[in-house]
């Protein structure tokens, strides 16, 4: 018989982290489930943006919703049509995975036939939306990770990566503006922002103004982040970006991301793995999925102030797969 419980749990930050449509955040908030049948358990771990951002689902909501059915026995694929993409699904989905994996005697790597064993790869650092002075002083602390990523969608956003540039000039760039600049702004920052040495621009436009882009011929690749959901998607992003962030809580769960990463790549998308924070049990699944991209943003952990024992491995900018078997 399958059981499935969840709870909430609260992550302290570092510091406080910082975008440009919300509110400084203190703490990473998480939702846990635990699905247990014949004696195995999979876990998965999504954000509750229900705390952050007002007008988000009720996660908690969501997964009461389902939670019979999950215990009734339905697959992946029956999940896909019982609740909508994002955190709860993703939640419930990541568990499933795993399970599924532990009761066939496989790894989650394997069920997802990918790259076993998962390689390390590099995670972008993510330095908060600030002033140009403070960015520079957190980017000269961490001058030499490979890449930084700066949260950007304010007044003053070249200053800020020219300033990060000069505090840091070999780390590899990209940007991300949650939303938060015209097409007027992106076309005029584009010129500059190559000769700063960014490599990618993520989300310049508030959703439903992709088409926007259509036609643009940039300087830099443009990713689509909040635009992208699942392969729903992807039929208006196709000639507005060149690049798809693919989240775990927006596609709600592996089920989907794996696919969403297949399709994406056959209509020419270059793939970037991205997260929400959360601890290394939101991130080792998506260590998985990261097999498959060109840039990774899994640093979650690296903005906690603690993460799992026996989590995966973070040296540096470097991610390891556990050596305990943490996930999957």
């Amino acid at each position: 018989m399958r059981q499935m419980q969840f709870s909430t749990e609260q992550w302290p930050l570092k510091e406080p982290f910082v975008i440009s449509r919300s509110a400084p955040q203190l703490n990473g908030e998480v939702l846990v489930v635990e699905i247990h049948e014949m004696g195995k358990v999979g876990r998965g771990e999504c954000e509750r943006t229900d705390l952050l951002e007002p007008g988000s689902p009720n996660v908690v909501a969501e997964i009461n919703s389902v939670l019979a059915k999950i215990e009734a026995g339905i697959t992946r694929q029956e999940l896909l049509q019982a609740l909508p993409p994002g955190n709860a699904r993703n939640a419930i989905d990541c568990a499933l995975f795993e399970l599924e994996a532990k009761l066939a005697g496989i790894s989650a790597c394997q069920l997802a036939q990918l790259q076993c064993p998962p390689r390390s790869v590099t995670t972008v650092f993510t330095l908060s939306l600030d002033t140009p002075e403070n960015m520079a002083k957190v980017a000269k602390r961490n001058k030499d990770r490979p890449i930084l990523k700066l949260k950007l969608g304010r007044d003053g956003d070249l200053e800020r990566v020219d300033a990060v540039h000069t505090a840091a000039p070999n780390c590899r760039l990209v940007i991300d503006a949650n939303t938060g600049w015209s097409l007027e702004q992106l076309k005029q920052y584009l010129p500059r922002l190559k000769q700063l040495g960014v490599e990618m621009v993520e989300q310049p436009l508030p959703v439903g103004q992709d088409w926007r882009l259509k036609g643009l011929n940039p300087e830099l690749p443009i990713c689509a982040d909040e635009s992208c959901i699942d392969r729903s998607s992807l039929d208006l992003l196709e000639g507005c970006y060149q690049v798809v962030n693919v989240k775990l809580d927006k596609t709600g769960g592996m089920t989907e991301a794996l696919e969403l990463i297949k399709e994406a790549k056959l209509r020419g998308f270059e793939v970037m793995v991205g997260c929400m924070i959360g601890t290394s049990l939101a991130m080792a699944p998506a260590l998985l999925l990261a097999q498959e991209a060109k840039w990774v943003d899994i640093d979650g952990p690296l903005l906690l102030a603690k993460d799992h024992t026996g989590g995966l491995i973070y040296q540096g900018s470097n991610v390891h797969p556990s050596d305990l078997g943490f996930w999957g």
